[in-house]
């Protein structure tokens, strides 16, 4: 299952504001990472990541972005993950060639077509550009949990239950 990136929203401040080639080029990114998750393609995931980037995972996993292939391998070879359904929230240009996007996501578990709640995420990506190519400097996926305000919970599920419905029925697992 994949989900379709949605409008950036505009950034708390006009200095902030990043080009159109780098909100472009980190949405292209994070869009990326995201299709080979769902792909269960470890080597392409890792590929994205600079050598000494970071990432969290899910379960508060830190790897080094030169162990992430060798993180996620076993996990795709070993679990049926689900797969991921996403928006992102906006895109902030840090500095020069450093940009953060913010998104929201949820995952479809294998053989359903329905999101599951309980693995809503909030996830950040630093991306950096060098030699004229982006790469993936943090990518940090956290439980959307919402302790106490049930409401932001459904909100996010009905957000992207909407992007689901938008993108169609999932292709067949192979």
């Amino acid at each position: 299952m994949s989900g379709t990136p949605a409008s950036a929203s505009a950034p708390a401040s006009a200095s902030a504001a990043p080009s159109g080639a780098a909100t472009a080029a980190a949405r292209d990114l994070h869009e990326r990472v995201l299709r080979a998750w769902n792909a269960r393609d470890a080597a392409g995931y890792a590929a994205l990541f600079e050598p000494a980037a970071a990432l969290v995972g899910f379960d508060g996993s830190q790897v080094p972005g030169d162990r992430v292939e060798a993180h996620l391998a076993p996990i795709f070879a070993d679990h049926p993950t689900a797969s991921y359904v996403w928006k992102v929230r906006d895109v902030t240009e840090l500095a020069d060639g450093v940009v953060l996007l913010r998104a929201v996501v949820g995952m479809v578990p294998p053989g359903r077509d329905e999101l599951n709640p309980e693995a809503n995420a909030v996830q950040s990506l630093v991306a950096r550009r060098r030699s004229g190519e982006w790469r993936v400097a943090l990518f940090q996926n956290t439980p959307a949990q919402y302790h106490g305000r049930p409401e932001l919970a459904e909100q996010h599920t009905e957000e992207l239950r909407q992007v689901l419905r938008q993108a169609g029925p999932a292709p067949a697992a192979d």
